[in-house]
Order: C-alpha cells, then sequence, then structure tokens
C-alpha cells in the first residue's frame, strides 16, 4: 500500500504539466463530444505514465523493468495513433422498435408492364437488415444474460433462508455462551440488483454487545488510519471488569477482534458443521470455500447454482445505524471492522429512480454483468461501479430507457476518467478511495480494456445470445 501511494505521488509532481492538461481536458468534453474527450484523455493516461516512467529514479537493477515500462507506453501511444476518432451516434432505437427493409436499389432495371413474367429476369428479393444498434444489443444482453428468471430467484431465496436457520441452530448448539442474532440473508437478490452469477447471496450473523459496553472509534483515529474502518472498544471495564461480557475472549488490546472471530467462525464453517447431511436435507450440495479468505458457501442445485457469503456483523448498538462486516483486512487493520454501505447505495439508488422513472439500477445491473465476464475489468467490483452509477445518477437528466446505451457509454467514460486520475471517492465518505488498492499495472490495463470498449462498446457484450444462467 505504502508503494501504491508512492507511485500514485509520483504522478502528480509535474505541476507545470498537470496544469495545462487539467485545463484541457476540462474542456475537452464540450469541444470533442464523448468519444473525443475519452479518446484525450486515455491518450493523457499514457503520456503521463510514459513521462513518470522515464523520469522516475530507479536503481540499476530495475533499468530492465524501465525499459520494458517504455516500450509499452510506446506501444500504447502507437495504439492510439492508429485509432479513429469515436464518431457520435445517433439516438439509439428502442428494442421493440421494428427494423426497416432495405430500399430496392435505383439502379435495377425496370420491367415493362407488357412483359411476360415467366421471362422477366428473377432478383433476388432484398434481404432484412439484421444490424442492431448498441442500444437494442444491449437491451438483449440484459434480457439474455442479466435478468435472472423469478423461478430462479424465489428458489435462491428460499435455498438461502433454509441455509440461515440450519445454520442458526448449529451456532446456538455450537456456541450457547455467545448471544448471536438471527441470521439475516439478504443483497442484491433480495434488493433486484441482482446480475446474473455476480454476486453472492450475503448471509449476516449479527453479534449481539452489550448495552453500554461498547462504542466505536473511526478508524481514523486508530493506528491503522483506515477511514474505511471503525474499532470495537470495550468500556466500563471499571464497574464490569473483564470476563463480565462472553464477547471478551475475542479482545485484542482492549479491543473486539473482527480477526479472531472470522477465525473462530471459519474453522466451524470448515471443519465442524455437517454440510452433506445438511444439502441431503435440503435437497442441494453445500461445501465451503476453503481457499477463499471470505466465508463463502457453494451451493449447488439441480436447477441454479448459488454462492452463500457468511458475514459475522455489528448492528444496532454500539453501530447505531451503521452495519460493520469482519473482514478478511490487511496489517494493521486487520482487527478492525469494516463499515458496509452497500444498503445505503441500494436505497439511494432506489430513491433516484423512483424520483423519475429512471434506469440506474438498470445501468448497474448492465455494468456489473459486462464487468464479471470481462478478463480484465472483473478487477472493478460493485463498489466500484456503484459509485459511477450513483454520481452519473445525480448529474445527468434523461434516465428513460432510450437513453440507457448513451449512459452506459458516459459511465465508461467516468470510468476512464476516474483511473486518469487514480482516484474514485467512494458517495458516501469522500477520504475513500476505491481505486486505492489497485496496482498501477492494474490501473494500466484497466484503462486500456475501457477505452477499447468505449470504441468498440458492442465487443463487450457476447455475440451469441441464449447462454443459461447460474447464480455461482
Amino acid at each position: 500500500m505504502a508503494e501504491f501511494s508512492q507511485n500514485r505521488g509520483k504522478r502528480r509532481d509535474g505541476e507545470a504539466l498537470g496544469s495545462a492538461v487539467d485545463f484541457l481536458l476540462a474542456n475537452a468534453r464540450l469541444v470533442l463530444g464523448v468519444g473525443g474527450a475519452a479518446v484525450l484523455g486515455i491518450a493523457t493516461l499514457a503520456v503521463k505514465r510514459l513521462i513518470d516512467r522515464a523520469t522516475s529514479s530507479q536503481d540499476e537493477a530495475d533499468a530492465k523493468g524501465d525499459a520494458t515500462c517504455l516500450e509499452e507506453s510506446w506501444k500504447e501511444l502507437s495504439l492510439l495513433k492508429a485509432t479513429p476518432c469515436l464518431q457520435r451516434r445517433p439516438p439509439p432505437a428502442a428494442l421493440s422498435q421494428s427494423v426497416p427493409l432495405r430500399a430496392p436499389s435505383p439502379s435495377a432495371p425496370e420491367v415493362p408492364a407488357d412483359a411476360d413474367p415467366q421471362k422477366a429476369p428473377q432478383l433476388s428479393s432484398p434481404a432484412p437488415s439484421l444490424c442492431l444498434t448498441f442500444q437494442e444489443k444491449l437491451l438483449a444482453f440484459e434480457r439474455d444474460y442479466v435478468t435472472v428468471p423469478v423461478a430462479h430467484v424465489t428458489l435462491a431465496k428460499q435455498l438461502a433462508g433454509d441455509i440461515a436457520l440450519e445454520l442458526q441452530a448449529y451456532l446456538r448448539n455450537k456456541f450457547p455462551e455467545l448471544p448471536f442474532g438471527a441470521l439475516v440473508p439478504g443483497g442484491p437478490l433480495y434488493d433486484g440488483l441482482q446480475a446474473g452469477a455476480t454476486d453472492p447471496v450475503r448471509l449476516l450473523v449479527p453479534l449481539a454487545l452489550e448495552p453500554g459496553l461498547w462504542s466505536l472509534v473511526p478508524g481514523v483515529d486508530t493506528v491503522a488510519q483506515d477511514p474505511r474502518c471503525w474499532a470495537v472498544r470495550r468500556t466500563q471495564l471499571e464497574f464490569r471488569p473483564r470476563g463480565s461480557s462472553p464477547w471478551d475472549r475475542f479482545l485484542v488490546g482492549g479491543y473486539l477482534s473482527s480477526r479472531v472471530l472470522l477465525e473462530l467462525l471459519r474453522k466451524a464453517l470448515t471443519a465442524s458443521v455437517n454440510w452433506p447431511a445438511i444439502g441431503s436435507l435440503l435437497g442441494c450440495l453445500i461445501r465451503p470455500r476453503v481457499a477463499s479468505e471470505e466465508l463463502l458457501l457453494e451451493v449447488q442445485h439441480e436447477r441454479l447454482e448459488l454462492t452463500v457469503a457468511v458475514l459475522l456483523a455489528v448492528a444496532g448498538a454500539p453501530a447505531g445505524e451503521r452495519l460493520l462486516l469482519a473482514w478478511p483486512l490487511e496489517g494493521l487493520a486487520g482487527n478492525l471492522w469494516l463499515q458496509d454501505l452497500y444498503s445505503a447505495e441500494a436505497a439511494r439508488l432506489r430513491a433516484l429512480d423512483e424520483g423519475d422513472a429512471g434506469t440506474r439500477r438498470r445501468l448497474l445491473l448492465l455494468l456489473c454483468g459486462v464487468c464479471h465476464r470481462h478478463p480484465v475489468l472483473g478487477r472493478l467490483g460493485r463498489s466500484h461501479l456503484t459509485q459511477v452509477v450513483l454520481r452519473l445518477g445525480e448529474e445527468a437528466a434523461d434516465w428513460a430507457e432510450e437513453a440507457l446505451g448513451e449512459r452506459f457509454l458516459q459511465a465508461l467514460e467516468s470510468l476512464i476518467g476516474s483511473l486518469e486520475r487514480a482516484s474514485l471517492p467512494c458517495h458516501f465518505n469522500h477520504r475513500v478511495d476505491l481505486l486505492g488498492g489497485l496496482r498501477d499495472e492494474d490501473i494500466d490495463d484497466l484503462g486500456c480494456a475501457l477505452f477499447r470498449g468505449l470504441q468498440a462498446p458492442e465487443q463487450l457484450l457476447p455475440p451469441v445470445l441464449g447462454e443459461p444462467l447460474s447464480l455461482a
């Protein structure tokens, strides 16, 4: 993380160059339009990285690596030179709109009225045009790949609810001294935001903490200095000494450790729970994903595949309206609790759409579906894409279905701009940079893939439709 922050600092060193470039980019869209601004933005990214790599001081041992980086940058510039600028598309047509047939060629010979139809030259009738607009292809992709059948949603919810009840009974029998709350399934599947196989069902395992014995400390005020997180501190030790709470056994330095609790539940899910028996009872096969740092359950049913994420959570007192998750964080933040913003993001999107009958949530589903299928764009998670849609959702005026294709391209352009700045602030906490965990190489790869996608967005969609859906 420190090395990545240092590299990002280097990109901001050239103040003179940066001022000129920023002024140019600020006016690029007004002059060049969406496509031209995207080309200029990605070209600027390549030039900046070329200059940074050429001027940064390196040891002799890194000389070979620098040469490779310079060669890659030149390749990017060569690609940009050979790439024509994007042309503005006409407003996309609705999918239900019929495609007109081609008019007869004006050079076709006329047949006299009194001519014998038997001897008249037989002209082949013009074939109907099968060229679809990008809007039509996008809606077809939504229909065939993104939208989950209602029957699958119902079955997935039933399986998730049954697994929640079985796991809740196990935890109460295995750890009767620990007051776990009722397990609650939720997530995109329950909010109409499930895009095919992009997200697991969230199964919250809440911890019932005693009121008055715990308080929250912002992550920025801890040694980790992480704005994403909170620390749960044990209080009232002079009146309720250590050992008065069943959760005191999970304290590390006076704070409730998410890492220790996460490891306890991991061992239980992978070694103690009789998943074959539970799966047999529910008519499916359930297996914990041992290699994952997250607590994931793979569910295989004859009709669908499902992934369930088991999430330890602190909700209610002392968290208030916040939802804090035990997450596999690294370094000094390993014992902190990650603030989860999914519910706030979903509620904000729903409120914006209801305000103007918009399609912001459909755009998010399309972006998730496209990125999940792409070998490079798969590094962009739901959190990244949600921030882009929220930003566009509050800026753009037209959110009718007919503008969905244009909003999709605008989202790609916005992502390219964020990558060029190496910054994507969280909508609800601007101190959190969602690109902070990406390496420079990742940013380069994502920027190149998005630029190519903005050039030819149809290539982001599958060529053949009708592939079966899965919730894995």
